[in-house]
């Protein structure tokens, strides 16, 4: 099944913050070994060399190494990944917050149908 993937921004930041999720959901867990270029390219329905520059700029923040004849793989650094988690949140709940202002919501309605739907879940 391909990713979820959208013309309004450059694929490759796109496939970069996909694999960052699925670092922080634990479907990639700490120090696993990642699918190889070609078959991400695959499953993510993209040009291999648009992976290969995503996966290189994970692997320059970090979050990803190569190791030579084996592949990559996740870093191992739980606190990193947090950091990564905390940023992809906040990034998450600014975009939640910019569109709830544009329908005209203030900061105490927002925050009170959030109360609302929370308790509703319960």
């Amino acid at each position: 099944m391909p990713w979820d993937l959208n013309s309004d921004r450059p694929i490759y930041a796109q496939l970069i913050e996909q694999i960052e999720l699925k670092i922080c959901s634990g479907d990639y867990a700490l120090g696993s070994k990642l699918p190889s270029v070609r078959d991400l390219a695959q499953v993510a329905a993209v040009n291999p060399n648009t992976m290969q520059k995503a996966l290189a700029k994970l692997e320059e923040d970090g979050l990803v190494s190569t190791h030579r004849t084996s592949g990559r793989f996740v870093t191992e650094d739980a606190q990193m990944v947090n950091e990564t988690k905390n940023k992809l949140a906040h990034s998450q709940i600014n975009e939640f917050l910019e569109k709830m202002k544009s329908l005209g919501l203030e900061k105490d309605e927002i925050i009170t149908r959030i109360a609302t739907i929370l308790k509703e879940d319960k």
